[in-house]
């Protein structure tokens, strides 16, 4: 069975001191490990991160998908988690609370965001009228 797209992701980032090849080569990656708001598994969710101040700001877009991803409604179920951040000095591992930006603040971040990534501007388009892309700040706990 081929490896998975996640899977081959988290693989590369961990061999190769947090960075990882195409389609996220030289963006900043962030592996967001979080339990299972039902099942209260640990899983791993490899992510473009965008330093904001002192907190991190992880995209809830699940590349313009209908519906939030899983790891979204983990982190309003168990807010507080670990996470592996790729850097130019390699790997830093954090504890963070993960908090969900909203309103005029999250427009704020929002605007940035596709600026530093416009892909996620398209994402934005595809979920028009059906949901807002989620925006969590994750500031070490």
């Amino acid at each position: 069975m081929p490896e998975d797209f996640n899977a081959r992701v988290i693989r590369e980032f961990k061999e190769n001191d947090g960075k990882v090849g195409p389609p996220f080569e030289g963006a900043p990656m962030i592996l967001v490990h979080h339990v299972g708001a039902k099942s209260g598994a640990v899983r791993t969710s490899p992510l473009v991160y965008f330093e904001d101040g002192d907190r991190y700001l992880i995209v809830a877009s699940a590349a313009g998908a209908p519906s939030h991803p899983a790891w979204y409604h983990n982190l309003k179920a168990n807010p507080r988690i670990s996470v592996d951040l790729g850097t130019s000095e390699g790997v830093r591992e954090l504890t963070v609370e993960a908090s969900e930006i909203t309103g005029s603040e999250r427009d704020q971040v929002w605007e940035k965001i596709k600026a530093a990534a416009p892909g996620f501007g398209d994402y934005e388009k595809k979920t028009e009228g059906i949901r807002t892309i989620p925006v969590f700040a994750l500031t070490a706990a």
